[in-house]
């Protein structure tokens, strides 16, 4: 069935289920969404409890469904799995998250879906990985939200370490969406002007150790938020609605998703992010960055753990 482009599905209402339905509901992306949960009762809550809010932004359905509803869908975002625990890493998920992920994967490929499945749930690169092994869509049309989210938060810190708008700040955190991730310090700049220049234009000078301290705290954004409230799910649904932004209007703009990589990079046979043009039929291609000889080989060891790791699973 040819996809809807006013139609979108989450699977998983959890926490970031539910707040990435209620921020596309404000987005007024789309017409209908269709929320699917192993637990009808909770899916059928957060769609009545969101469809409240409708009189206050526009006209839309949303509503609790099963896989069947999903066959018209532009998008399927994959949210479903188990939480990171305070003091847990991504990676200790794998094994329970890409155990949900074989029996969902099925299930959406029997509905005839036929748009772009977007992977949320964490480990997210070795979850986009296992998807794009197990469903039947081209890899252009399988994706991670990836390290999307650790680059806004790169912006964000960034820009008030700078005191600038973030906006202007163009930066990428590259690799796994996790502890290997990297800041792609050689190419990142304000307004075309490189970081460590706007830095000196600003007042600071030793350069080297500010920028290290603002790549520690963003590695470590979510465990700080977790220990302190027990998870993070509104910067992570702002993150899916921008994802959704350049699906729905074809807008061919660059993000930092996660994508198989066939040796860009020397990298091959692994799901990672790095920035890609993306758009309605998913991703375009991949967007080379100058990175340095330094960021280029944490990359490649980014890519080997995570390779190391998927490939213990049979796929």
């Amino acid at each position: 069935m040819k996809p809807n482009p006013g139609k979108a599905a989450i699977i998983g209402c959890g926490f970031v289920g539910a707040a990435t339905a209620y921020t596309l509901m404000l987005g007024k992306l789309f017409s209908e969404i269709v929320l699917v949960d192993v637990n009808y009762d909770k899916a059928v809550g957060e769609a009545e409890d969101i469809s409240d809010g409708i009189p206050f932004t526009e006209q839309m359905k949303i509503f609790a469904g099963d896989y069947g509803d999903l066959a018209d869908a532009c998008v399927a975002i994959i949210t479903a799995g188990a939480n990171q625990n305070p003091g847990e890493s991504r990676l200790n998920l794998v094994n329970k998250n890409v155990s949900i992920l074989k029996s969902i994967i099925p299930a959406i490929s029997k509905a005839g879906f036929e748009g772009i499945l977007l992977i949320v749930a964490n480990p997210v690169d070795i979850l986009t990985y296992a998807a794009s092994k197990i469903c039947e869509l081209p890899e252009r049309r399988v994706i991670g939200s990836g390290t999307v989210l650790d680059t806004a938060r790169l912006k964000h810190d960034l820009g008030l370490h700078l005191g600038v708008d973030s906006r202007s700040v163009h930066a990428f955190v590259i690799g796994e969406h996790g502890d290997s991730e990297i800041v792609a310090w050689n190419c990142a700049n304000v307004s075309g002007i490189p970081i460590r220049d706007f830095c000196e234009m600003r007042g600071y000078r030793d350069h080297d150790e500010e920028l290290r301290k603002i790549a520690r705290q963003v590695k470590n954004s979510a465990y700080d938020i977790i220990a302190k409230k027990g998870a993070t799910y509104y910067g992570i649904a702002m993150s899916v609605k921008r994802i959704c932004e350049c699906i729905v209007h074809d807008e061919k703009s660059i993000l930092p998703i996660s994508t198989m990589m066939h040796g860009e990079y020397g990298i091959s046979g692994i799901a990672l992010s790095t920035p890609a043009i993306l758009g309605s039929s998913g991703v375009e291609t991949h967007v080379p960055i100058c990175l340095d000889e330094a960021e280029l080989e944490k990359l490649r060891s980014s890519a080997s753990m995570l390779r190391d790791i998927a490939g213990k699973f049979d796929l």
